[in-house]
């Protein structure tokens, strides 16, 4: 196996394809999962393979290694809304604009210097030397609700909840016209879109690629040439709710990526500068994993969503 900035080799054991390539590669089972999520591993040349898939002993694979830098190194004072801070588990009410952990392109100002700060370091180092506590993560302009490790005890607790998919999280979306049915479930595998790889799509049914994706949504509010949906996300992939809404027809307002705004709207996200796609994390459930009390949270709207739907009604 060789070690650079990859990891290449072959699985030695039949089973799980996260704990066989835990066990070929030397990295936490944790951190495979994580990596899988982000598209960086390569499965016997295929790309976004499921980490609850069926491994082959002999299976080649690669595993490109993100850039990472010292978290100890780089803790700064950077303001946090603080929801709920326990010895084990700190949830945050994150704003628009700020990314949550560091990467190319985003050394620091991320959730993760500023929880450095915050916790004097004291946070799970499951997630990887560059995001400490990490085990979910939202979109750099998608605001709302975050929870993070602060002890390995909860950051293996969570990540099993979110494996479990009995997370509770919903969304508050601004989308692209009025979806019909005004309530549904929308079932699309998702995986890296061949055209582009930095954009997500729906895959077919059938493919060996990419993750078994389900939201569950709800038009609250008719808005003009535009709605405000609640969106339930019963799996939690990469820019889920901005694919499956887009894939019935509604993308989300200002998304930059895969945003397609109506000639109604068009001039109010103009005269209102909003680029970032309307999205809100509003409500967030889980059992605590130390404790084993229920645990929910909820965020109201932020101020420029909140214009937005005033402009709009």
């Amino acid at each position: 196996m060789d070690v650079t900035d990859t990891i290449t080799g072959t699985l030695g054991t039949d089973g799980r394809l996260d704990k066989a390539l835990a066990e070929a590669s030397g990295l936490s089972r944790e951190r495979i999962k994580a990596l899988l999520a982000e598209g960086a591993i390569t499965v016997a040349g295929t790309p976004d393979p499921s980490a609850k898939g069926k491994a082959a002993a002999g299976t080649t694979f690669t595993i490109h290694l993100p850039p990472t830098i010292d978290p100890q190194a780089c803790p700064q004072a950077i303001p946090l809304v603080i929801v709920h801070e326990d010895a084990d588990l700190i949830v945050v009410d994150k704003p628009a604009g700020m990314v949550v952990h560091p990467a190319a392109g985003n050394p620091d100002g991320t959730l993760v210097n500023a929880l450095l700060h915050h916790c004097a370091g004291q946070l799970s180092g499951i997630g990887g030397v560059a995001r400490p506590g990490i085990v979910h993560r939202i979109d750099k302009d998608t605001s709302g609700l975050l929870v993070v490790a602060k002890s390995d005890r909860a950051h293996e607790g969570l990540a099993r909840q979110f494996a479990d998919h009995s997370i509770a999280r919903a969304y508050l979306a601004v989308t692209n016209g009025h979806p019909r049915p005004a309530a549904g479930t929308i079932t699309a595998r998702l995986g890296r879109s061949d055209a582009d790889r930095k954009k997500i799509a729906v895959l077919p049914p059938d493919s060996t690629r990419g993750k078994h994706a389900v939201t569950h949504y709800r038009t609250l509010q008719p808005l003009t040439g535009a709605a405000l949906v609640e969106c339930r996300l019963e799996t939690g992939r990469t820019h889920q709710v901005r694919v499956h809404l887009l894939s019935i027809g509604h993308p989300l307002l200002g998304d930059p990526v895969y945003g397609r705004p109506n000639s109604t709207v068009r001039p109010i996200l103009k005269r209102l500068s909003f680029t970032r796609q309307a999205l809100h994390a509003a409500e967030l459930g889980f059992v605590h994993p130390v404790s084993g009390a229920t645990q929910h949270f909820t965020s109201p709207l932020p101020a420029d969503m909140a214009r937005l739907i005033d402009e709009c009604t």
